[in-house]
């Protein structure tokens, strides 16, 4: 193809509680621990767990410029046991009772809390012996990886930081990684950690880190923060590598890279910002985190994904938690080999797109997809006009090839390995900017945010009636001569 297009996406993702309410990270609750470490009941499978293309949403399709989106997965709490471990990685059957059992899980939480409890609070002091004086001074490669993350969280606007010990699985290490460690016991554990940035987020992003932990001389230390990730665990930025920080007007940049590829994206970004809100309005928080990985396999890591998921993308955008919730901290995570590719017009055309997603809160709303892309394309075109030729060109194609959309593009349209991914995005900038043409912007705005505010499942219905004067059925016959007549066909 002339371009690269695509994107498989998901909605953006929350840890709740049990009354959908976001909590702080408390000190593990030593007298109901023993009754959490027994063994749960299995839960059924979440709506919003699994791989990145059963659900698919936000991208997009202009010419030169790869696809962009939003996307969320969701995140394993308490991660299962990895089922190529080797055999016998988990203890033979001993002589404990149940009750021995807990005690030991008890300790074994408590031990870990104290470590955890005292590297937030290094993280909250600045003091970086602090932080590194609760790392396994054996685990040498740990111990430079935990100094790189230490001064990674200095250089973010951190509000809050905190961890909270989830569950642990005393099998969990392979017999050689055990030895490797040595000490007097060893354990992996699943630690919920959340950070909020100050200025950029309403709530803490969260995420969840396995944990290892090794007790030497009767004192536990940290030993790894990623000896057992499983499919869909999200990584921390501020894990994956040394980061460099711009702060602009309206935007935060972290680049994986360099501090001069950070500093050249925030005027970008900041410019993003104002174009959106010139469409939008101001009634948002007018600010944007970028992530800039160094690398393909950085990106996936951030959003979870399986290697080579992305390889067409050029941004994504995500809300760092485990359910679709308004206020969600949302990031746009840029495809570090495509991004560089675009050029100027292209890169800002795709921070443009994806920051539309982050004012119409997109990770978090009811719309269908072709009205979050095609508002999205609507208010990127705008801001960097490009030629209808050059911007649609496959479905013009189509179109003069005889094939003229039957219908507004459906989720599955939008999917990463949808033969018309191409077209699906341009027939979504069409109809968008259709609604604009027929009945003027602030009509395609209010049409927009009155399916997104919709309680109801005929919200899109009522909004064809309400706004347009028409049903969705009418509105396609008129689309689809629209097309033709820009196609010339």
């Amino acid at each position: 193809m002339s371009r690269l297009t695509g994107a498989g996406e998901q909605r953006g993702v929350e840890v709740i509680d049990e009354q959908g309410d976001t909590v702080p990270m408390p000190a593990v609750d030593q007298a109901a621990l023993a009754d959490e470490l027994k063994p749960a009941e299995p839960k059924p499978p979440s709506p919003f767990n699994g791989t990145i293309v059963k659900k698919v949403a936000i991208g997009l399709a202009v010419c030169l410029v790869a696809g962009a989106g939003y996307a969320g997965l969701r995140q394993v709490a308490n991660a299962p046991a990895d089922p190529n471990a080797p055999v016998g990685s988990r203890d033979p059957q001993t002589s404990t009772t149940p009750d021995d059992e807990a005690a030991a899980g008890v300790q074994r939480a408590t031990d870990g809390g104290a470590v955890l409890t005292a590297m937030a609070d290094a993280v909250k002091d600045k003091s970086r012996t602090a932080f590194l004086d609760t790392v396994d001074p054996q685990s040498s490669a740990f111990k430079v990886s935990a100094r790189t993350i230490f001064e990674n969280l200095e250089q973010l606007p951190i509000g809050t930081f905190q961890f909270r010990y989830v569950s642990d699985d005393i099998g969990a290490l392979a017999p050689d990684r055990t030895a490797e460690l040595g000490g007097t016991a060893s354990w992996l554990a699943q630690v919920e950690v959340s950070w909020q940035l100050t200025g950029y987020d309403v709530k803490p992003a969260r995420a969840i880190l396995p944990v290892t932990f090794v007790m030497r001389d009767g004192k536990a230390y940290a030993a790894s923060f990623s000896d057992r990730f499983v499919a869909g665990q999200r990584r921390p930025v501020w894990t994956l590598g040394a980061l460099n920080v711009a702060k602009g007007d309206r935007s935060l940049v972290i680049s994986l890279k360099s501090k001069a590829q950070a500093d050249a994206y925030v005027a970008v970004a900041d410019r993003a910002v104002t174009s959106v809100s010139k469409v939008w309005g101001k009634a948002w928080p007018q600010k944007v985190v970028v992530y800039l990985p160094a690398k393909q396999s950085q990106m996936e890591a951030v959003l979870g994904a399986a290697p080579n998921t992305y390889t067409q993308i050029a941004a994504v955008t995500m809300a760092e938690l485990d359910q679709p919730q308004s206020g969600a901290p949302v990031r746009i995570v840029a495809n570090p080999k495509l991004f560089e590719e675009l050029g100027k017009q292209g890169r800002r055309i795709v921070l443009t797109h994806e920051t539309t997603h982050v004012a119409s809160t997109a990770t978090a709303s009811p719309v269908p997809l072709w009205l979050a892309e095609g508002f999205a394309d609507y208010v990127a075109f705008t801001a960097v006009p490009v030629q209808d030729e050059s911007a649609a060109k496959e479905l013009f194609k189509a179109i003069r090839a005889g094939k003229v959309p039957a219908a507004l593009p459906d989720t599955n349209a939008f999917a990463a390995s949808s033969a018309d991914l191409s077209q699906a995005y341009e027939s979504a900038w069409l109809a968008c900017r259709l609604i604009s043409e027929r009945e003027g912007q602030a009509a395609l705005v209010k049409f927009y945010r009155a399916v997104h505010a919709s309680k109801s499942t005929s919200g899109l219905a009522d909004a064809f009636k309400s706004i347009l004067g028409m049903t969705e059925q009418e509105f396609v016959v008129e689309w689809q001569k629209y097309l033709k007549r820009l196609a010339g066909a």
